[in-house]
């Protein structure tokens, strides 16, 4: 069976060779010249994704994204903006609404197809991330009812793709939501009271963002950026809301989650007041082979990032690494850290 794609764009020849394209290609096609009729449309035929000018009279395409936002069974449809114009304002606007991806104008048929043919791949492969994304709830949950809700709610949401160095939240937005980790890496800033950085926090698949936010209902603490190309699903404040009302059970799990949370972050601050320079180093390489998928003992950080976390400056950093490399600790290789001796780096003395 052919994939549905609905075209929404108010200048006719654009449309009619986008269509012509893309049903040459074996897609079944549905058009509007506006951005109301296109609503209707993709209400009524659900397609499997939506190519959306921007620019349009009556109801423009942030519009039309807004109003298909409001129905669930919209919510997990790709979106793709076309528009004349590149500008990052526009771009960044239309991801935090949920759209998926942009296409500028003009661009050829493979443009067009690659971009289609990407995110209907990404739609299909991004199904089987929820089976586990609810793991580290679910070792907390006892009662069915409660998970079986969040699933849903998780489920009927769209899964946003962040690019690497992007940033998802700046420290003292409102919380508009708690963001759920589906794949790649996130790290948490705090701008400190000298000008510094401290990294705060980094998060993987199956964790959640924003929690201390949303059960506080206070603006976010730290600045959260993607370190990798990522996926995140935002699960917005009333729908959570209403579901920790509804099931208590719910905000105790995360109410735990915080309470670790927390509970790392005071090491952390303990660990920063207190230890030497290489205790702190040894700790901050410790973090992050930690929060490894695999027990690979290579990864990749930013010189930058590294000192962020062990709080520290760039040069103590480069300085530490050398020491530990000349001592047989680890191995460093522009970005890449190896770790040759774990157990030394485990009872480095402070």
């Amino acid at each position: 069976m052919s994939k549905k794609v609905l075209i929404i764009e108010d200048n006719h020849d654009i449309r009619e060779n986008i269509a012509e394209i893309l049903q040459l290609a074996g897609y079944t096609v549905f058009e509007a010249d506006n951005g109301k009729t296109g609503v209707d449309l993709a209400l009524k035929n659900i397609p499997d994704i939506i190519l959306c000018d921007i620019m349009m009279p009556e109801l423009d395409g942030y519009g039309v994204l807004f109003m298909l936002n409001k129905h669930p069974e919209m919510a997990t449809v790709p979106f793709i903006f076309l528009t004349a114009k590149a500008e990052r304002l526009d771009q960044r606007k239309g991801m935090e609404m949920g759209a998926d991806d942009y296409l500028t104008k003009p661009f050829d048929d493979m443009e067009l197809l690659n971009a289609i043919e990407t995110r209907l791949k990404k739609q299909d492969s991004i199904q089987q991330l929820y089976s586990k994304s609810l793991d580290r709830l679910h070792t907390l949950v006892t009662k069915n009812d409660g998970l079986a809700e969040l699933k849903k709610i998780i489920q009927e949401r769209k899964i946003r793709p962040f690019k690497k160095g992007q940033v998802i939240y700046y420290e003292g937005d409102k919380g508009y939501g708690l963001y759920l980790v589906m794949s790649g890496k996130i790290k948490t800033i705090k701008q400190v009271s000298d000008g510094r950085e401290l990294m705060t926090g980094m998060y993987a698949a199956d964790d959640y963002l924003g929690i201390h936010a949303i059960l506080s209902n206070e603006t976010y603490a730290d600045t959260a950026t993607a370190l990798e190309d990522c996926q995140l699903c935002l699960i917005p404040k009333d729908q959570l809301d209403e579901l920790l009302n509804q099931y208590p059970e719910v905000g105790r799990a995360f109410i735990k989650l915080l309470a670790n949370d927390i509970r790392e972050k005071e090491e952390q601050l303990l660990q920063l007041a207190y230890h030497s320079v290489r205790k702190k180093m040894a700790e901050a390489i410790l973090r992050i082979y930690r929060q490894q998928d695999s027990a690979e003992m290579r990864f990749k950080i930013s010189r930058e990032d590294l000192a962020a976390m062990a709080g520290m400056a760039t040069e103590t950093v480069s300085r530490s690494l050398a020491d530990f490399k000349d001592e047989g600790l680890v191995d460093k290789k522009g970005s890449t850290i190896t770790i040759l001796n774990l157990e030394r780096l485990i009872k480095m003395k402070n």
